[in-house]
């Protein structure tokens, strides 16, 4: 198979949860568990740090990784969803998988992953695992797809547990309540192996407290340190991001990271690691920011940064996914601001009229656009050189327009 056909046979096979949604989640780790067996249990060849959480567990991964990445070691990245191209889940110091290395893995396991009925998720956590046991990688940054507890990705035994805060995402199979979703993100956390917690919520505190206490591990929270380090991401929420990775990098042991690896590591998140779609700007005037923040925790971040910058005008490209809680996030939104509704070109994209319709019960107005790019010129072509155009609401509008 071309690698185009390797990548269509793989999100064939079973549901892909980011673009399915719910049909594709799975709660059981048997799969995950029986291609690590088959694959001779890669993931115990090298190791590991865990990041789960709600909010930036994507970009203090990526801060992890660039510090080590300073400190001379060889580390893998494994991260989802992916912006533009697959290739971007997989990396070493940066450097995306190759597509002829999933050409190979696939080809190679084929029989066995239809056999066993492998998702598209659990099949490409496989793939990390195999690549990095391959590439003799001395760690990797591991990033919880979704949960925690039930997660592909928690067939691991880190050196380090991250947890980077909670909040009221994807409901429909984490709990309706903040505690309900902490237990499940708390199931990363494993018997004598540190956690981190980047941010002390008074009211589910005592769930990674119980969580630690049952398995014998230390627990740190990282928003109760004075940490003060400048990171090349933009965005005031990073602040919170930063503490969380420098607490985990502590927590380490064997390894050998200076004071300047640290400051170093978080200067170049992007160069070392290549992350994007973080208060991304993509031009000046007018200035065209971009963000991945979705939920309502998220958003409160972003959407106060963006009340901050100056403008004339301010227009949003705003397009969600189906089960985005409608009614939690539109009441953020300035009312001031002339939208560009779009649906994402995913199956789980909300109708943009649907959208515009809600929208507009929350005095947010303006018009419907059939695709993200058809909104985003029209934003352009309405703007002058002293407006402010943000786009984002959803991951998937992000990716389209980078």
């Amino acid at each position: 198979m071309t690698y185009q056909e390797t990548l269509d046979w793989m999100f064939a096979q079973l549901p892909m949860y980011q673009k399915e949604g719910k049909t594709a989640f799975k709660k059981d780790l048997t799969n995950s568990i029986a291609l690590s067996k088959e694959l001779g249990n890669p993931e115990k060849k090298f190791k590991t740090i865990h990041v789960g959480g709600t909010n930036g567990k994507g970009s203090t991964s990526h801060m992890i990784a660039s510090v080590l990445q300073e400190a001379g070691y060889k580390v893998g990245l494994y991260t989802s969803p992916h912006l533009k191209n697959f290739t971007e889940r997989i990396r070493i110091n940066g450097e995306e998988i190759q597509q002829e290395n999933i050409i190979d893995f696939i080809s190679e396991n084929k029989q066995f992953l239809e056999a066993q009925k492998l998702s598209f998720f659990e099949m490409t956590v496989g793939m990390a695992f195999s690549y990095f046991e391959n590439q003799k990688v001395d760690i990797a940054v591991i990033e919880v797809g979704l949960g925690g507890r039930l997660d592909s990705t928690n067939i691991i035994t880190p050196e380090v547990s991250v947890i980077t805060n909670i909040g009221l995402d994807h409901t429909q199979f984490l709990g309706e309540t903040l505690p309900e979703i902490a237990y499940e993100k708390a199931g990363i956390i494993k018997n004598n192996v540190p956690a981190v917690i980047g941010e002390r919520q008074e009211s589910i505190q005592k769930v990674f407290l119980s969580k630690a206490n049952d398995c014998n591990s230390e627990i740190v929270f990282a928003s109760d340190e004075d940490y003060i380090y400048k990171t090349d991401l933009l965005g005031d929420y990073q602040s919170k991001n930063v503490k969380t990775a420098v607490k985990a990098i502590s927590q380490l042991k064997d390894f050998v990271i200076s004071e300047e690896n640290i400051k170093n590591g978080l200067l170049q998140v992007a160069k070392n690691t290549n992350l994007k779609g973080r208060w991304q700007i993509l031009q000046q005037e007018p200035k065209i920011i971009c963000d991945t923040a979705h939920n309502k925790e998220g958003l409160i971040y972003t959407l106060a940064q963006l009340k901050n910058e100056s403008f004339e005008k301010l227009h949003i490209v705003l397009g969600v996914v189906f089960d985005k809680d409608l009614e939690a996030i539109l009441p953020m939104f300035p009312q001031n601001a002339t939208y560009y509704f779009c649906k994402p070109d995913i199956a789980r994209g909300l109708s943009e009229k649907k959208l515009k319709d809600t929208a507009e019960v929350f005095n947010l107005i303006g018009k419907s656009f059939s695709s993200v790019n058809q909104a985003f010129e029209s934003a352009k072509l309405s703007s002058t050189s002293k407006d402010v155009i943000y786009i984002g609401g959803s991951t998937f509008v992000v990716a389209e327009i980078l």
